[in-house]
């Protein structure tokens, strides 16, 4: 395993624009390529259980799905992803099981350097997100590098999330911010 991969999946700033990490992103695009256009189905999920590091029983993703790798994705059991999801994956994404993810929704661990220097020389590094059992995420939520969002959670349409949100409340806004606990929940 190449420098750069090693500092990627460690968390710590690497340069993206590397040969090996490359030749990942072009099995990732080919698998994705099959997924979004199959109009077989088992052809399509076949093509997901080999993209994705570990896919759970009953999920189901429309297309078209992106994302970086895909080996580094994770995604529970009865799990639904709607249309348009982008899960840039260059740290672990972990989706629980029963979770319900609205369309054109971004799951996104890369950071960039606010440096302009190191930023424009390509520096990046990721941040894992993973999302607890039976949450949902509403159409168009964006979850940002490093989030972890509790079970149980609602997340409305639109929401950025910008920091962990605890299990079993209702976040909305930009950026988001929890509005209630849900009715049914226990705390943490």
């Amino acid at each position: 395993m190449g420098e750069n991969k090693k500092l990627m999946l460690a968390g710590e700033w690497y340069i993206a624009d590397d040969e090996e990490l490359g030749a990942d992103s072009r099995r990732r695009e080919e698998l994705c390529r099959v997924f979004n256009t199959a109009t077989d189905p088992e052809r399509r999920q076949e093509a997901l259980r080999e993209m994705l590091g570990s896919v759970g029983e009953g999920v189901g993703i429309r297309p078209p799905f992106q994302c970086d790798y895909g080996s580094y994705i994770s995604i529970g059991a009865r799990t639904f992803v709607n249309f348009n999801a982008v899960f840039l994956d260059a740290a672990p994404i972990t989706v629980g099981a029963d979770v319900q993810i609205g369309p054109n929704v971004q799951l996104l661990t890369p950071t960039h350097e606010l440096d302009t220097d190191r930023r424009r020389a390509g520096w990046e590094k990721a941040l894992p997100i993973t999302i607890g059992d039976n949450v949902w995420l509403g159409g168009g939520v964006i979850v940002c590098p490093g989030v972890t969002i509790g079970a149980d959670t609602v997340v409305g349409a639109g929401s950025v999330v910008t920091k962990d949100l605890p299990s079993g409340v209702l976040a909305v806004g930009s950026p988001a911010r929890v509005i209630r606990r849900l009715a049914g929940t226990v705390e943490a």
